[in-house]
Order: structure tokens, then sequence, then C-alpha cells
């Protein structure tokens, strides 16, 4: 590993910030040097820096113009393709410090938050005041409002609510001149000029440094239905996805966890699925009354209809908590069993049962464990490619699945990355899935906004 003696940048940094903001330990450094990306290449950087507002954020930037050094940003770490990942001699920007809310307003259902707000939290305070901030990925009580909308994130609830950038009004950003530029609205519409704010959602940090997040909430939901179905293998789950959504069904929440989560999850949390199941489908109704009764019974029919051996209604909400906690709990579960590659591709609802044999065939013809959860419902879907630790061909053929399984839904008509970004991980795809042309139009507006190249280079593309 590169170590690059920083000593100009650094001695910048602590010039223009309080002392306790600036971090060189390098014990320290390494546990800022990457996200949770398994084998996505990193090195330490020089310096990680934790501002508690705009104006330091502004000045970390404009210090690292001055020296050429690459600005990388930094939510929560959660992230899975490397998009966090430093560079040597780079200087990070962890907003784990910057988590104030700054307003919650019920009238006009907006919140303007720091970008370091775990998600989660954020959801709990608008609660409060009977709303409701949609996106929820996986990770949503742990990763903050920045990294979600760096990464465009989405969730379980999507499939019916859309993604992070369906609810992002404004952002404030210090870009890649060292400016601090207020970008977007605070109004239900606007369209005065282009959509800048727009533009920083899901740019992974390479054309701005958010500061601050204004985004956009709902009133609170009544409670939702929960149904499950059991099915025999992945393909037949996959089935009654395409059928749900070919009856014009639009689930709150369409989730499928197969049998290698589950048992990972047991030997974790004891929760005692795993016996009864070898695919779930978990599915959820939130529309009012009678209506989400009705929704519920119907995706029951089609659970059957594809060949559930089991389906129903949860009794309780504790029921229906404990299976939505199963897929919750099942990547840091498989964790436990060795380095886990994680796949985020997309692909049409149809294509679900064709992408989910072809992930299983994969899996087979590499001699690879692949476990599966997906958003099913919108056909996003989360092969993991488990390996033991230390077991050089077998990581080398998972890797070999891994492009096969990002070839394979591009063919049926998908894209590289449904909600974790590009990173590291899918720049290959990236330049598969997109022309030239479109390509070149990117770096366009990367070049524009990032002149000198110091925001998180080497990412994306």
């Amino acid at each position: 590993m590169t170590t690059v003696a920083p000593a100009p940048v650094v001695a910048a940094l602590r010039a223009a910030l309080p002392a306790d903001r600036v971090v060189d330990d390098p014990d320290v450094l390494a546990s800022y040097a990457h996200d949770d990306a398994e084998w996505a290449p990193w090195e330490l950087p020089a310096a990680v820096v934790r501002p508690l507002d705009a104006a330091q954020c502004q000045a970390v930037v404009r210090a690292c113009l001055e020296h050429r050094v690459p600005v990388v940003p930094r939510g929560a770490g959660t992230g899975l393709s490397g998009g966090a990942n430093a560079t040597a001699g780079s200087v990070v920007v962890s907003v784990e410090q910057m988590t104030r809310i700054h307003e919650i307003d019920p009238a006009e259902r907006l919140a303007v938050v720091e970008p370091g707000i775990v998600n989660d939290h954020l959801r709990a305070q608008c609660a409060k005041q009977g709303l409701w901030y949609p996106p929820d990925p996986a990770s949503s009580p742990w990763s903050t409002i920045g990294g979600n909308v760096a990464t465009n994130a989405g969730g379980m609830c999507c499939v019916k609510y859309g993604v992070t950038r369906d609810y992002v009004l404004g952002v404030q950003v210090v870009n890649g001149l060292g400016e601090l530029v207020r970008l977007g609205r605070r109004t239900a519409k606007g369209v005065a000029g282009l959509d800048l704010a727009g533009l920083m959602v899901g740019s992974e940090g390479t054309l701005g440094l958010i500061t601050e997040v204004t985004v956009k909430l709902r009133p609170a939901r009544a409670p939702e239905h929960t149904v499950a179905g059991y099915f025999a293998d992945v393909v037949a789950a996959g089935r009654a996805v395409a059928a749900i959504t070919a009856a014009g069904l639009t689930p709150s929440a369409l989730e499928l966890v197969d049998k290698t989560c589950l048992e990972a999850v047991d030997a974790w949390k004891n929760l005692g699925i795993s016996a009864e199941a070898d695919v779930i489908l978990l599915g959820r109704s939130d529309a009012p009354g009678a209506a989400g009764q009705a929704e519920a019974e119907e995706m029951i029919r089609h659970f059957d209809a594809a060949g559930a051996t089991f389906s129903a209604r949860a009794a309780d909400a504790e029921e229906a908590d404990a299976l939505f906690a199963a897929r919750r709990l099942a990547y840091p579960a498989l964790e436990r069993l060795g380095p886990v590659l994680t796949e985020d591709v997309c692909v049409p609802r149809a294509a679900v049962p064709e992408m989910l044999a072809r992930i299983q065939a994969t899996g087979e013809r590499h001699r690879t464990t692949i476990a599966n959860i997906a958003h099913a419902g919108d056909g996003n879907l989360h092969p993991l490619l488990i390996t033991p630790v230390g077991d050089e061909p077998a990581r080398e053929r998972a890797q070999q699945a891994f492009h096969q399984i990002i070839a394979d839904a591009l063919d049926l008509g998908g894209t590289v990355t449904g909600e974790h970004g590009v990173g590291l991980l899918k720049r290959d795809g990236l330049t598969a899935e997109q022309t030239p042309e479109n390509l070149a139009m990117q770096r366009a507006v990367k070049a524009a906004l990032d002149p000198h190249g110091i925001l998180n280079p080497g990412k994306v593309l």
C-alpha cells in the first residue's frame, strides 16, 4: 500500500480549520479509507477531516484545490460500490458530525437537514409530526442522507414511492471551484433553469460536496397489510413477481429472500424462518381500508398460482416486523460467513424470473455460492457472492460470476446498478451499458463543475 507524504495540504487544512477537525493518525486513517464494497481498491488518505458545518466543508475543498489534492466525500461508509474509497494522498471528508435537522415544515411537507443525519433518525423525527420520508434502504439504521443522495439510494417501499431523487427538492454543495452554492428549490413546483440539484443526486461525490439537503415529505401512512409466500425456488418466486406486476398491482413492498440468506439470519438471530421456506416473497399493501385488504389477498392469489408451498397474511404487526427484519439482516448475516461481493442489477420486472434463473446457473457454472435478496417488485436484484476467507481461486471465480451477472442483466434490457451506484466496481459495466456519446456528455459535465478533477476522481467515469 502506497502512502504519500502530504505535509503541505495537511498544514493548509490545520491552518484553515480547528485542530480537532483534522486527523492524520495512520490507524484512524485506515478506518476511513474504504466503504463496505468487497475487493474494491483503496489506499491511505493523507488526512480525514470531520467538518461541523458548510463553511468548514468549503475550507477543505479550497485547501485541496490549492494543492490539487483529491477530495473523497464520505457519509457512514455503508456503500457497496467503492464510491467512498480513498486514493493515496487524498483527503477524506467525513460528514458524520453534520447531523442537524435545521427545519421540518409540516405545512410545506419538507425538511432541511445536514448530510450526516442517519436516515432512520430523520424518519423518526418526521414521524413525530405525522410526516414520512419514504426512501428506506436496508441500511437505513446506519446510512446517512448525504450518502443516500450521493448514490440515489432506493429501498423496500420504492416500488411504490420512488427513490431518493424523487424526494430531493434542493441541495447546498461545494463545487470543484470551492464555491458554496445552493441548488434547487423549496416550492412544490419549479422549472427555473437546468435541474442542477437533480444532477447532484446519484453523482457519488464527483460533482460536489453536499453540505445540506432539502427533502420532500409525505403524510404518515396507515398500518400496512403484510403477506408472505413460501416457494421451492427463486424462479417460481420470480414468476409470482411478474404476475403481480402484470396484474397492475402496486404493493408498497415486494421483497425476495432466499434460503441461504434465511439460514444465515437464523444462525445469527435465531428467528427460525429457514426451516419453513426455501424462498420467501414478502409483500405489503398500504392502500387504505378495504382496498388494502383486497390488494393483500390478490397478492396471495398470485403467490399460489405461481406455485407457493404456503401463503398467508401476517397475523399481527409483530410477525410482520419479524419477517421484514430477516430481509434487513440478510447482508450483515452473510458477512459473518466470509467476504461478500454484492451485485445491484435491475431488470424489467417481466424479466425477473429469467434473471433469477441465470443467476442460479451462473453460480453453478462458476462454483460460487450466490445468495439472493431483492427488491423484487421493481426488478432490483441483489445477488450476494460469498467466498471463503483467504480462498483466492474462489475469489477469482466469484469475480467472473459477478461480471457474468452484469452481462446477463444488460442482455435482458436492464442496468448495472439500481441503487448502489457505480463507484469503482461497476465502471466497466457502465461502459458496457452506455454509449460513448453518453459517457462523453457526462465527462463534459464533470469537467464544467470540477475543472481541476479533485472531486472523487476515478469514481463512476
